[in-house]
């Protein structure tokens, strides 16, 4: 059963639930992702399994790039990421995890890079409150005294001050994937995710919650197997 994919942010819209409730969903262009090398505790010291996601043109790939893929036989990818795998837990090198391995009403953790504002100051960056703005006050968005200026004479480290705001990565937990277009290979994820529109995003089933049984079509392969 898949638990991780990568995918896009395409934009945010609405939808409207079957008992008429207006619901926020960000939609994400997810997959298909591919299995590329999997890793075992007997060889790696760790089982995990990466995966890779859109195609890469040969002429943009090194050696060692092509090398590794080609050892694995499978296409070359853009963007890759490894999955830790827990106990019972297998992928076999070439699989394909697409958006219909998801099951509706579960919960995800999205991850992405959140949207670079540059350099600002502490209110904006941290949420201080300014200074009086009336009766000749020189002190209305500056950051206030930092530290004594006889004993220690410095700055302690981790002050919250002005700097470089966004640009980081973010995860947000427990978002609700309220619907799948397999067609189209898109997620409609509840809420907002990190990250500006087609910015690369990790998609997992969420940690703090029960992961759901296999999709319907998985369960019925398994039997059929059985």
């Amino acid at each position: 059963m898949a638990t991780t994919i990568l995918g896009r942010k395409v934009g945010m819209t609405q939808i409207f639930s079957d008992d008429g409730n207006l619901i926020p969903v960000t939609v994400i262009e997810a997959g298909p992702v591919t299995v590329v090398q999997v890793k075992t505790v007997e060889n790696d010291g760790y089982a995990a399994a990466q995966i890779g996601f859109e195609d890469l043109k040969e002429n943009r790939a090194n050696r060692p790039t092509k090398g590794h893929f080609e050892k694995w036989g499978v296409p070359l990818k853009k963007h890759l990421a490894e999955i830790r795998l827990a106990e019972g837990e297998s992928y076999e090198s070439g699989q394909v995890i697409t958006v219909s391995d998801f099951v509706v009403g579960s919960f995800l953790d999205v991850t992405g890079v959140s949207k670079g504002k540059g350099t600002q100051g502490n209110i904006k960056r941290h949420g201080h409150h300014r200074g009086p703005m009336t009766h000749g006050s020189k002190h209305k968005r500056l950051a206030g005294a930092l530290a004594a200026g006889t004993y220690p004479s410095r700055v302690f480290k981790g002050n919250a001050g002005p700097g470089r705001m966004g640009n980081e990565t973010v995860t947000v937990q427990n978002l609700e994937l309220v619907g799948i277009v397999p067609e189209r290979n898109a997620m409609l994820v509840k809420g907002a995710v990190p990250g500006r529109r087609g910015g690369l995003l990790k998609i997992r089933y969420a940690v703090k919650r029960e992961v759901p049984p296999a999709p319907a079509a998985e369960q019925s392969d398994a039997k059929a197997a059985e």
